[in-house]
């Protein structure tokens, strides 16, 4: 009989690509992940995956189990959700991963609604970055993460979570004072092909959004500063440092004197936000009244 939890190693496996990365996620060592993975192997008669200098990846026959490990994980929480609804789940902890705006957007405003409208429900809220809070999920390191969209990122029908979109903001594009575009309404991104740029680091997903955004006006930005910190970004347009695309919640509350601030020109780059939690997990009633709150956090800011 096959083991649910070797199903969630070798789902950590295929996500992670490495078997090092996988454990630490799982809070393994190593050596047992490789352990787990054999007895797997040896419990379905197949062998399931192949190691290269690059890394791990999954033959014909763990794909073909990753789609069911899928389901039967679903399945569980599903089970783990109706048990703790029974068990009337009123009172407990949850877990939230979110980027920093995405905290004081959502989060804070959610957590403010808890504390009235479900006392009982603790909410733990650690900052990760859009792309790192779904692993965090997906590896039952947090319940529940506030992500942005991003290239590559799992969509709305993943078999491996339960999205729930919040909301969608435009990137503002942020000069220097004295630069040429500056007195203008809005600003054409093809007309800042020529400009040294400032930006998030790749992996971010707002790096993906400025890319893209750029790449689709006609031209790749010479990106010669990055930062995680639009705090910091701002700080280095005000310098003359170059240009910047910055969502328009992370402009909020800064101090914009030395730099202009201008919408951009006819499609804007747009930041689209969601929260996830494991598939089967999103009736889960610590979980539900979290995601509710989220959601009208996101509605209330529009």
């Amino acid at each position: 009989m096959i083991e649910a939890r070797r199903l969630h190693i070798l789902r950590a496996v295929a996500d992670h690509r490495t078997v090092t990365a996988a454990a630490a996620a799982l809070y393994l060592t190593p050596s047992a992940v490789s352990q787990q993975l054999a007895a797997l192997e040896q419990e379905t008669g197949h062998r399931l995956v192949e190691r290269s200098a690059r890394g791990v990846r999954l033959t014909a026959a763990g794909d073909i189990l990753l789609t069911h490990a899928n389901a039967v994980l679903a399945q569980l929480e599903r089970a783990e959700s109706e048990l703790a609804a029974y068990g009337s789940g009123e009172a407990g902890t949850v877990t939230v991963a979110a980027f920093a705006t995405g905290i004081g957007l959502v989060v804070a405003p959610a957590l403010t609604a808890l504390a009235r409208t479900a006392p009982g429900i603790r909410v733990r809220v650690q900052d990760a970055e859009g792309d790192a809070s779904l692993l965090m999920v997906l590896d039952r390191q947090v319940d529940v993460a506030v992500a942005v969209e991003y290239r590559g990122a799992p969509g709305a029908d993943d078999p491996r979570l339960t999205r729930v979109p919040l909301y969608a903001e435009p990137f503002d594009a942020v000069l220097p004072p004295g630069h040429r575009l500056a007195e203008t309404p809005q600003v054409a991104l093809a007309e800042l092909a020529g400009d040294p740029w400032i930006g998030p680091y790749p992996g971010n997903p707002c790096h993906d959004v400025v890319v893209l955004a750029c790449e689709y006006a006609g031209f790749q930005p010479r990106l010669e500063h990055t930062s995680d910190d639009f705090r910091a970004v701002v700080a280095l347009a005000s310098a003359a440092a170059g240009v910047a695309l910055v969502p328009r919640s992370a402009l909020r509350d800064m101090d914009l004197t030395g730099v202009v601030v201008r919408p951009v020109d006819e499609v804007a780059p747009t930041r689209r936000v969601f929260a996830a939690v494991r598939r089967g997990a999103e009736e889960h009633p610590l979980f539900r009244p979290v995601l509710a709150a989220l959601r009208e956090a996101a509605a209330s800011q529009g």
